[in-house]
């Protein structure tokens, strides 16, 4: 069923809470990690850290030079256990989805639960779920050194 779509990721990062929030929320250290493969680029990444506030963020694929834009605004911000934000697409600007992410440490190891709703057609869901997992990738490697 269209609009209905529902992506839920789990991973767990060797790093404390406060660290993997930030990494959310830091427009500097958004730029190290959120695109969707490591050698693409992450040239604009705003954020207003707020309820009501915007994030913005565009990647770029430097082989083709094509950005991949993506806008926002902050619904629930409980640092550093919860963020919520919608998430609306440059190329599909009908389609507002919503990701909420939940923190949670153990001795020092941060598991983040997102769930990327709201997603309009299953081929998009999986697109998503690919470039999520890559993105964490670089986020597991930006904390480990």
């Amino acid at each position: 069923m269209t609009g209905q779509q529902v992506l839920r990721i789990e991973r767990a990062f060797d790093a404390r809470i406060e660290q993997v929030f930030e990494a959310w929320t830091s427009p500097e250290v958004l730029t190290r990690w959120l695109h969707a493969d490591p050698e693409w680029s992450t040239p604009v990444a705003e954020v207003d850290l707020r309820v009501g506030g915007t994030v913005r963020i565009v990647m770029r694929n430097p082989q083709t030079g094509t950005n991949w834009g993506a806008r926002g605004q902050y619904v629930v911000i409980e640092k550093p256990d919860r963020l919520a934000f919608t998430w609306v697409w440059d190329h599909d600007p009908q389609h507002e989805q919503m990701i909420e992410l939940e923190f949670s440490e153990r001795e020092g190891t941060t598991t983040v639960l997102m769930i990327n709703s709201r997603v309009p057609t299953e081929e998009l869901r999986r697109d998503q779920e690919h470039g999520w997992r890559r993105c964490y990738e670089n986020l597991d490697r930006l904390l480990n050194t």
